[in-house]
This record gives C-alpha cells, sequence and structure tokens, in this order.
C-alpha cells in the first residue's frame, strides 16, 4: 500500500532497508558498499528493526512523495498527538519551477511575487535557483494562510514576465495596465491570504473543509442544495448576449 501511495505522487516506486543485527538488509543493499551502509545507519542514528525508506527520483517527487508516505505512517503508528497545535511559517519559496511538457520556466506560484534582493541580479544564471519573498502559516500540517511582498518595480516585472514566456511586446498587451500603473511609483505591498475555512475547521477538530463549508459541491461540481448549475433559458442568453457551442460526441456503435 505504501508503494501505491508513493506512485500516486508520481514517484517511480519505493524502496526499503531495514536493519536487522546493526546491518541493513533488503534486496537493495547490494548496490550499497559496506561503508555507504554504515554511514546511512549512522546518519539515522539508526537501531534495530528501524525501517529506510526511499525513493529516487528528482527532488520534488521523492520529497512529495516521500512526504506523503511519512504521514501515512504517522498516522496508522497513531504517532501524531492530539490536543497540540503546532504552527510553522514555510519561507524560502523558489520563484520558478521548470515545466517539462512545455520545455520552459513557471513561476512556482505566480509571476507577481518578488525575488529576494541577493537574486534579482542573478536570475538569468539559473533561475531554479531563484528565491522569493513569499511565505505560508501552517497549522498542524494545514495552510492556514499564504502571502507575499509584490513586485513594484516595472522592469523587474518585464524581466519575471520574459523568463516565464511573455516577452516585451506580449507582457505590455496583457499586463500592460499593470506595468503603467508602476511607472507612476507604486508603494511597496504585500500580505497574506487566510484560509477562514481552514481556521473553522481546526477549530472544531476537523481535518475536511467540506465539515464546515456551507454548500459544498459534489463530486461534478454541482451543489445539492440548490441543483446549480443549472440550465440557462434561450431568453436569458440572449439578454446577457451570451452564446453556447456545444461539442456534439459521435455515437460510438
Amino acid at each position: 500500500k505504501l508503494i501505491d501511495l508513493a506512485k500516486t505522487h508520481h514517484a517511480k516506486g519505493l524502496s526499503w532497508m531495514k536493519i536487522i543485527d546493526g546491518k541493513l538488509e533488503s534486496n537493495i543493499v547490494k548496490f550499497f558498499s559496506e561503508d555507504t551502509q554504515k554511514e546511512l545507519i549512522k546518519a539515522i542514528d539508526g537501531k534495530d528493526d528501524d525501517l529506510l525508506l526511499f525513493v529516487a527520483d528528482k527532488f520534488e517527487v521523492a520529497c512529495n512523495s516521500l512526504g506523503q508516505v511519512r504521514l501515512n505512517v504517522a498516522k496508522k503508528m497513531d504517532l501524531i498527538p492530539d490536543g497540540e497545535w503546532k504552527f510553522a511559517w514555510i519561507i524560502d519559496f523558489p520563484l520558478f519551477e521548470w515545466n517539462e511538457n512545455e520545455d520552459k520556466w513557471d513561476p512556482m506560484h505566480h509571476m507577481f511575487c518578488s525575488p529576494r534582493d541577493e537574486w534579482i541580479d542573478k536570475m538569468d544564471e539559473d533561475p531554479g535557483k531563484v528565491i522569493c519573498n513569499q511565505y505560508d502559516l501552517v497549522l498542524n500540517g494545514m495552510e492556514l494562510c499564504s502571502g507575499s511582498i509584490r513586485i513594484t518595480d516595472p522592469k523587474l516585472q518585464e524581466k519575471v514576465m520574459d523568463i516565464v514566456g511573455f516577452p516585451k511586446e506580449e507582457a505590455n498587451e496583457r499586463f500592460g495596465f499593470l506595468l503603467d500603473s508602476f511607472r507612476y511609483g507604486a508603494p511597496p505591498h504585500g500580505g497574506v491570504g487566510l484560509g477562514f475555512d481552514r481556521i473553522v475547521a481546526l477549530m472544531n477538530g476537523y481535518t475536511d473543509i467540506r465539515e464546515v463549508i456551507a454548500f459544498p459541491k459534489n463530486k461534478q461540481a454541482q451543489c445539492p442544495m440548490d441543483g446549480s448549475p443549472s440550465e440557462i433559458p434561450d431568453r436569458q442568453l440572449k439578454e446577457l448576449n451570451i452564446k453556447l457551442d456545444f461539442v456534439k460526441k459521435k455515437n460510438k456503435e
């Protein structure tokens, strides 16, 4: 089940080693020298019957999949204490991430978050290493709020847009209003967006925000209470100058 869980989070698999009589045992131990095995045991202060789990993949995939495995094991073994409130500020987010499907850089969060001052002149060298002024507040593993300090320099904003695939001409066409406003001297600004439903859920001991949402949607994005979204009469569509084009599916024989 843990292997399947890791795979659902894009890992190719999940390898393991177990410490028995002070040594590692597994079908992959043969690929590790004795010195490396000793270093592994020492690094985790390993004891007999300890289990080591591995994911060999890209850094982001390995961290995400192993993180989910860790949480799953912690819940099954009842290692997460009840009645405790653990806050944590998450900082040092990357500004960009590589999009393999489109072979380009994407903003990790959004392209209006400002990079740290020390990275402004180095963005061309390696965009993947640029750290931004973003921060999340987490309580017991659940995000309460997320925020950032925004870009207010038009040249810096154009540079970030260029890195994520918006050359100057397209940037001015789509976001000219924003860039122009910066040229008039926008003040430094930032803040956070609160997840109020998550706060209420935690206060009531829930882990699913659906328990505190007044009108939760089902898996088809429909509201069970009022049946929305519902069909719109042609008369109303004409009043609003809206035309709907539905793609007809071919009947399979």
